[in-house]
């Protein structure tokens, strides 16, 4: 496989990403586009879904990422093994994500991961970050009961931020009153892989389950 090489940061605020994507239609991305699916905000090269697309044949998944050649890539790659039930879409997640679940088959969406986003260390660089609220209020409006979002990141600010914007939302329950100390899907990233391998830093998890209120 061949290795496009792309900048690590996208500044989202940029005019460039302004314009929300375009949905695509979903009959002829998916051979099933009714079946569950699951999306990864910020899939960076895609290996992640790529992988449980691979092991979950009965679920569909599409990653979003704001960096174009590492979806283009991400694209060959499914291709080339043949996976109907994966897709991925250069996008602004921020907002392309309620265009994008609005277009979508209705009681569909059942899983969402938003994994080691760019930390954007700067207080003034901190609403380039992914979780905002307005995307907390997105996902819960497309999230079917029961429904699950998992955040994590290896960097303790950001985390809390995830977390605690999630916390602010009742629907969202946390399941685990402190970090979860372990990965709850059946795959890691690669970044998860990476600082573990190499660092004694700990990972911030945790996970949420979306329960409806009347």
């Amino acid at each position: 496989m061949s290795i496009v090489r792309v900048r690590e940061h996208v500044n989202p605020l940029s005019k460039k990403y302004q314009v929300p994507a375009t949905p695509p239609d979903w009959s002829t991305i998916y051979a099933k586009p009714h079946q569950p699916l699951h999306v990864d905000i910020g899939c960076g090269k895609g290996h992640f879904v790529q992988d449980m697309a691979t092991l979950q044949g009965d679920r569909n998944f599409l990653g979003l990422e704001i960096r174009e050649p590492l979806v283009d890539q991400a694209n060959r790659w499914r291709d080339e093994l043949g996976l109907s039930n994966l897709h991925y879409l250069f996008c602004n997640a921020n907002n392309s994500i309620r265009p994008l679940l609005t277009s979508l088959p209705t009681g569909i969406l059942q899983q969402v991961t938003i994994q080691f986003p760019d930390p954007w260390f700067k207080r003034r660089h901190q609403k380039r970050r992914v979780v905002q609220p307005e995307l907390v209020v997105d996902l819960a409006e497309f999230l079917v009961p029961g429904g699950i979002v998992f955040v994590q990141s290896d960097v303790e600010e950001v985390a809390i931020e995830m977390r605690d914007r999630f916390d602010e939302y009742p629907a969202f329950i946390r399941q685990h009153d402190d970090w979860l100390p372990d990965n709850p899907m059946s795959i890691s990233t690669e970044r998860e892989r990476s600082t573990l391998s190499t660092s004694d830093e700990p990972i911030y998890r945790a996970l949420f389950v979306y329960a409806k209120v009347s």
